[in-house]
This record gives C-alpha cells, sequence and structure tokens, in this order.
C-alpha cells in the first residue's frame, strides 16, 4: 500500500472507514514523518505523540467495534501554536508563555475532533503572530519544504509547511491579513478564507474583538478536496459569537461546478502592488487554466482607493488596537508586556502595542472610512464580475535570518514596501470580510512555489470552491510533493 504520508485526508478516513488500516498506524507514520523531516522544516514546535496515540487506539475501538465513524476518524492534524488545544502546550511562539497549557479547545478545531480527526501537535507561528512570516526567538524560521533556506510564509507557516511536507493532510490556521494565505502560497498548498463568521469562534473574554481586523480559521491541505471537507465541518454559527451566521448548502457541493458562465476579473497587481515580474508571468500563465474550464477572464482596469503603502499602514494600525487590548486583558491576569516581563518580546510586537495603546477611540472609528472605500471599489468590481484574481505575494520567496527575526524585502520592484506584510497582496480582504483563496500555480526558479488568489463577494464562498477545484482539476499541483526530498533534513 502507498505510504500513509502520501495519502490525503478524503483517502485516509475512506480507508478508515472502509477498515482497510488502522488509525494507529495512520498516526504512526504521521509521527513517524514528523520525526524523519521536522528537524529540517522546523513546522511543529510541540509533538503530542503520546496523547495522539493513545486518541489512536480509541478511535480504532471505535472501528472494530462497528461504531458510526466520522468523516475524519483516524486522520491526524495539526494546530498551530496561537490557538489553544486542552492539555497541549500553547506558547504563542513567546518565552512568555513558553509552558503555557491549555485548559480548552478552540471550537474550529473540536469540530475537527468530534468529526474523528486527531491532534499529533502544534505548529510553528511568529511571536503573536503579527507578521507575515514564521521566525520567533523561541522556535526560529519555519522553512517551505521546497527550499529549506526560505520562509514558510505567516503566520500559519508551521502549519502550511507540515501539510506541504506530508507530516500530516490536514492542519489548522488563522488569517488576519493573509496569514492563511501568504504561507500556502509558498509552501505550494492549498487553503481559504471564508466569509467573515462562516467559521465561529467564540472568542473571549471579548466576544466582538473579532470585527478588526476580520479574522478568520480555516484548514490548509494538499488539495482543495480535503481543505473543503474540513471547512464544511469547522462551518456553522454559535450563539456565543455575535458574528457567526448559518452557512446552508456545504461547501463540498461546488467542488464539480461548471465554470460556464462565471465571469473572472484578472488583476496583476490588485490594483496598485508592486510585484516581482516571474510572479506576474506565473499567475498571468496559469490564468489560462479558468478559461479552459469556461470562465470569461477579463484582465480588469482596477486601482486601489488609496495607495497600497497607505492600505497596509492603515490594516497594520487595526493590529496595533488588537496588540494593545490583547496586553491590557493580560495585563489584567498579571502579564505586563510593556514592563520586566516583556523583556523579550520581539520589540516591533512591542512597538505595535504601544502605538495602539496610544490611538484614540475617534482616530479608530475614522479608519473605518478608508475600509468603506475599499469595501465600495471591491463591490464596484462584484458587480460585473463573479471573481477576482491575482497573485497572492509580491515576491517569489523570503530567505530566512539567522538572527531568528526573518522579515520581508524593504522594496519590491523598486518600490518601498512596510518588511512585515507589505509584500503581499492579502489584507484587502480581510478588511472587507470576503472570502479568498491560494492556489499553487508552480514553482519559481528559486524552487518555491507560487501562489494565485481567487477572491468572491461576501457569502459567495461556493464561486471561490468552484473556480479552484477546476483549477487543479487542469493544472494539478500533487506531483510537486512526490519531488521533495524525502528526508528534508536540511
Amino acid at each position: 500500500m502507498e505510504n500513509f504520508t502520501s495519502l490525503t485526508a478524503t483517502e485516509l478516513a475512506g480507508l478508515v472507514r472502509q477498515r482497510a488500516v488502522s488509525p494507529v498506524d495512520i498516526v504512526r507514520a504521521s509521527l513517524d514523518r514528523i520525526e524523519e523531516v521536522n528537524a529540517g522544516v522546523n513546522a511543529f514546535v510541540t509533538v503530542c505523540a503520546d496523547e495522539a496515540l493513545l486518541a489512536a487506539k480509541k478511535a480504532e475501538k471505535a472501528v472494530m467495534s462497528q461504531a458510526e465513524l466520522g468523516p475524519l476518524h483516524g486522520v491526524p492534524i495539526g494546530v498551530k501554536d496561537l490557538d489553544p488545544v486542552s492539555g497541549v502546550r500553547m506558547t504563542r511562539a513567546s518565552s512568555m508563555f513558553a509552558e503555557d497549557i491549555s485548559h480548552e479547545t478552540i471550537l474550529c478545531v473540536q469540530r475537527l475532533v468530534d468529526a474523528g480527526a486527531i491532534v499529533v501537535g502544534k505548529t510553528n507561528t511568529c511571536e503573536f503572530g503579527f507578521k507575515a512570516t514564521t521566525d520567533s526567538a523561541l522556535f526560529g524560521p519555519a522553512s517551505t519544504p521546497f527550499n529549506l533556506a526560505m520562509n514558510a510564509g505567516g503566520s500559519s507557516g508551521g502549519s502550511a509547511a507540515a501539510v506541504a511536507s506530508g507530516m500530516v493532510p490536514l492542519a489548522q490556521g488563522s488569517d488576519a491579513g493573509g496569514s492563511l494565505r501568504v504561507p500556502g502560497a509558498f509552501c505550494g498548498v492549498f487553503t481559504m478564507m471564508t466569509t467573515f463568521g462562516r467559521v465561529a469562534v467564540p472568542a473571549r473574554p471579548n466576544a466582538f474583538r473579532r470585527l478588526n481586523p476580520m479574522v478568520c480559521y480555516a484548514p490548509l491541505a494538499r488539495t482543495v478536496q480535503d481543505a473543503v471537507l474540513g471547512l464544511d465541518l469547522m462551518s456553522g454559527p454559535h450563539p456565543r459569537d455575535p458574528y457567526s451566521f448559518p452557512v446552508g448548502e456545504p461547501l463540498a457541493a461546488a467542488l464539480s461546478s461548471s465554470l460556464a458562465g462565471m465571469r473572472v476579473a484578472y488583476t496583476p497587481d490588485l490594483g496598485g502592488y508592486p510585484v516581482e515580474p516571474e510572479v506576474e508571468t506565473m499567475v498571468r500563465g496559469a490564468v489560462s487554466a479558468l478559461k479552459e474550464a469556461g470562465a470569461e477572464v477579463v484582465e480588469a482596469e482596477f486601482r486601489l482607493p488609496v495607495p497600497h503603502a497607505e492600505l497596509t499602514a492603515k490594516w497594520r494600525r487595526y493590529l496595533s488596537l488588537c496588540h494593545a487590548e490583547s496586553a491590557e486583558v493580560s495585563k489584567a491576569q498579571g502579564i505586563d508586556f510593556l514592563g520586566d516581563q516583556g523583556r523579550d518580546v520581539d520589540p516591533a510586537y512591542l512597538d505595535s502595542v504601544r502605538t495602539g495603546a496610544a490611538m484614540s477611540a475617534v482616530e479608530f472609528r475614522l479608519l473605518d472610512l478608508m475600509r468603506t472605500r475599499v469595501l465600495d471599489t471591491f463591490e464596484d468590481l462584484f458587480d460585473t464580475f463573479d471573481l477576482v484574481v491575482s497573485p497572492v505575494n509580491c515576491v517569489t520567496a523570503i530567505a530566512n535570518d539567522a538572527t531568528r527575526t526573518t522579515v520581508g524585502p524593504r522594496q519590491v520592484a523598486g518600490q518601498e514596501v512596510d518588511r512585515f506584510v507589505g509584500w503581499s497582496m492579502t489584507s484587502p480582504f480581510n478588511l472587507i470580510g470576503s472570502p479568498a483563496a491560494t492556489v499553487p500555480v508552480g514553482r519559481a526558479s528559486d524552487g518555491v512555489p507560487v501562489g494565485m488568489q481567487l477572491a468572491a463577494r461576501r457569502h459567495h464562498d461556493a464561486a471561490v470552491v468552484r473556480a479552484a477545484a477546476a483549477f487543479q482539476e487542469r493544472l494539478p499541483w500533487q506531483h510537486h510533493y512526490r519531488n521533495l526530498d524525502p528526508s528534508l533534513a536540511g
């Protein structure tokens, strides 16, 4: 039989339901793969082997007893180290929380576990998830398995790298400005930020904090089918999430839909971002796969309502307010980010905390004027087109920094960009709450995958799934995983 770590989550779950394989063997294969390649990729920062094997043995008993099995029964998954799993360490990639043990499991992961998934560990991220690369003083960088000198992207980089390298077929991540799509692109996996509120997150102590910016939780996977399976399981309302809503038909229903009649706007720079020529060339060439699938593709004359640098700066101010809020909540719990306890925290994160703390309520509300202009600009486009297509990132790759402070370039195509996030084209869709996905279009000259972004109007998530599935069928990418170094030992 084919190695378990090369199979998809859908295939593994199917074999378990057929009683052809044991969940114990699947989880052991996942743990062995982590042992084999994680030293080079640095995707997992906590591995809960004993707990995972215990869960696998319980899953095996359910199989043997002819019990009803969930859609992910026996499938190993990874969870981003910003999000809690009961009984497992959650460091947030910070020495301040290096030994913190969670007492609850985030709802989106619990829904996967309830469907039979088995958590094998926590995946690498940047400190408090504040930048679009995965690196920290505590754990160091996560690398894309396609080039270990290059970063996996962030902040869900560990999850993306774990999936791409075959450690797990499915991993959870989150996205406040590109933290799913950026690493998804650099690691050559599929992921999708859904319409804001589709995946419920009953955040506490502030149930309303996710609105600024709009944060989404979703799986990353090697195939559209696996990611959509995970998304459908995660989706649905919760009474303690005021932004969540009933989702209606599962996204899986759109996997085999035709693209006939779909109108696609292709914008090579998403209305004004600087883009490296190799990235633009690769994405432009890949758009033809959507045409072959029946869509009408038009290169749109589209401009952002503000310069890209201004949009990024204002998006970062939203984040600063979130960081300041987190610091204030932590202070009430006896943890002072701006005191001695925070002396080892990334100085750039502390600067963000100070920026947010100094912002007035009026200044914060005025940011939404820009946000409204961005919304209206995209809605004008969606009045004519079903889908907007662009590159995900402006660059092909970002090199890991030996000092564990990896960030992006100062310039792209001759223009100044914010080094933390300004070299990606993802945050506009967080600002407006639209669904947006990344699909791999191939590998650049440095070996690192390049991603194409597919975005649609709010609540039109099925259009993104339709296009992604059709694209995968005509320009498949699974063969790239087979060409990876089997050890990735670095």
